[in-house]
Order: C-alpha cells, then sequence, then structure tokens
C-alpha cells in the first residue's frame, strides 16, 4: 500500500485521488510517519432501474391459477 506524507498530499490532492480512482489502490497519509488517513476507491453504485429489486421478494403458493372461481363473479345482464 502506497504511503504519502500529509505535506506532499495537500499539494497533490486531486493527482493523488485520480490515481486511487484509476488503479484502485489505497493511499495512506500519514503524519510524522504515523498513518492519519486512508484513501480508498468509492463503491460504483448501479443506478439502473432493471434488477434492483432483484432478491427481495419471494413467491409463495400458486401464482397460475386465478385468486377466484369465475362463478364468484358479479354480472349483470343487460
Amino acid at each position: 500500500m502506497k504511503r504519502i506524507p500529509a505535506g506532499k498530499f495537500k499539494a497533490q490532492c486531486l493527482a493523488v485521488v485520480n490515481e486511487v480512482q484509476a488503479t484502485g489502490e489505497p493511499v495512506v497519509v500519514t503524519k510524522h510517519g504515523k498513518p492519519v488517513v486512508k484513501i480508498v476507491p468509492a463503491e460504483a453504485k448501479d443506478d439502473s432501474i432493471f434488477g434492483y429489486m432483484a432478491g427481495k421478494a419471494k413467491i409463495v403458493g400458486e401464482i397460475i391459477s386465478p385468486a377466484s372461481s369465475i362463478e364468484d363473479w358479479e354480472t349483470t345482464d343487460n
């Protein structure tokens, strides 16, 4: 894991962030040789509407047959 002093990180912040994003390798920022923070790439979030509910529902029972028989329906004769 790459380490960088805080002063150098301050001067090159955007370049370090771009490098972490491109390579995926975390960078530890240090002060006086001691770790202070770790810069890691953010997890990419898929914003697609397709499949976002996958695995959230469960089918229980019969889903093909009608819920009630046709005789239960009211009809009006003209």
